[in-house]
């Protein structure tokens, strides 16, 4: 299934195209969009051209901030119109539980949830996507510390905004676009918060103005509901790590029960099961892919109990061992880059 978003998902990619002296056009070619395509920010397009198009124009120009450039021009107007609701709630908890309950119309690839620890609440943003998706995290979680900021005042920064790739060469700049400590080779995408920061007033909150912007969604055609397979998947994603990934949790997080989640996704000729291995098999490569996590860290990443369980259900969907895998990926760029330094 083709997940389609809003093109206004690429909101600055032209501009920061021209600050990093590239040419976007070959690029837009390349991924099968047109500038023509973007001029409509409620167009819908596929989300592994965005992804792509994203690490490509990185590439193209060396910056491995691309992704957290775009982020920083980003508005929450540009969330289209669940915008009103999201800046006019009372709280920052309050309206990041409005912009998940709407995420379907801001960006159907992205997963996001809050979970409490403690003193501090977690922000675990995916983008669901079926490429390495370095800079589109980057640009998620950038437009996250945005909407944050937008509710809360520019003085407000979260307890450490945190990334589960490398860190580039040069974190600095991160750390001065963030504000906060920058945290690379994480368990998860997303943020730190501080408990209290999320029921601070938000001064600006208009409870008339967020009654009539309900009011318009509720109102909204029914084709623009969530789906009941995306909104499983984006659960699954974020939910593995913490063990949590079952027909229970997750059933109980989307407010269903089992049978009722299980009947649902039979319609679809899918199982739970399925879903589950299909976001593990995503997942594994991301994690595979950076020696700093151990095998026994990806098995508990992946929801296994045993690094055992993890190498049996590894060589059944990849035909060898984790250490093999692993060691034959990490030989193959030192390949390519020998045969470059060859031919030059």
């Amino acid at each position: 299934m083709t997940t389609l978003v809003r093109a206004a998902t690429l909101t600055g990619f032209f501009e920061v195209s021209r600050e990093r002296g590239l040419n976007p056009l070959p690029l837009l070619r390349k991924v099968g969009l047109s500038r023509g395509l973007l001029q409509n920010p409620d167009q819908r397009i596929p989300v592994e051209s965005v992804v792509q198009l994203l690490e490509l124009a990185a590439d193209a120009c060396g910056d491995e901030q691309f992704g957290l450039r775009m982020a920083l021009g980003r508005q929450v107007a540009d969330f289209g119109v669940v915008s009103l609701l999201i800046i006019h709630q009372p709280t920052l908890r309050d309206a990041l539980q409005a912009t998940i309950k709407h995420l379907h119309l801001i960006n159907d690839s992205l997963a996001l949830r809050m979970e409490n620890a403690g003193r501090s609440v977690l922000l675990r943003e995916e983008v669901l996507a079926g490429h390495p998706a370095r800079q589109a995290n980057e640009l998620a979680i950038g437009v996250l510390v945005r909407l944050c900021t937008t509710v809360l005042g520019r003085d407000w920064r979260p307890a450490s905004v945190n990334f589960t790739h490398p860190a580039p060469r040069d974190a600095r700049l991160h750390r001065r676009m963030l504000g906060c400590p920058v945290i690379f080779d994480s368990e998860f995408n997303g943020l730190v918060c501080r408990a209290t920061d999320l029921d601070v007033p938000n001064p600006a909150a208009a409870p008339a103005l967020a009654r009539y912007a309900q009011r318009f969604l509720d109102a909204l055609p029914r084709p623009d509901e969530p789906s009941l397979l995306q909104e499983v998947r984006k659960a699954i994603y974020l939910m593995l790590a913490g063990g949590q990934a079952n027909t229970a949790y997750v059933a109980q997080a989307l407010g269903l029960s089992v049978r009722t989640m299980q009947r649902r996704l039979g319609e679809a000729n899918l199982t739970f099961g399925e879903l589950v291995n299909e976001a593990r098999c995503d997942l594994v490569q991301r994690y595979m892919e950076n020696p700093r996590h151990s095998l026994v860290h990806i098995s508990q990443l992946l929801g296994y109990s045993s690094p055992s369980a993890f190498t049996r259900w590894f060589v059944g969907q990849f035909g060898q061992a984790p250490q093999r895998w692993r060691a034959a990926a990490i030989a193959a760029p030192s390949k390519a880059s020998r045969r470059a330094d060859a031919t030059d």
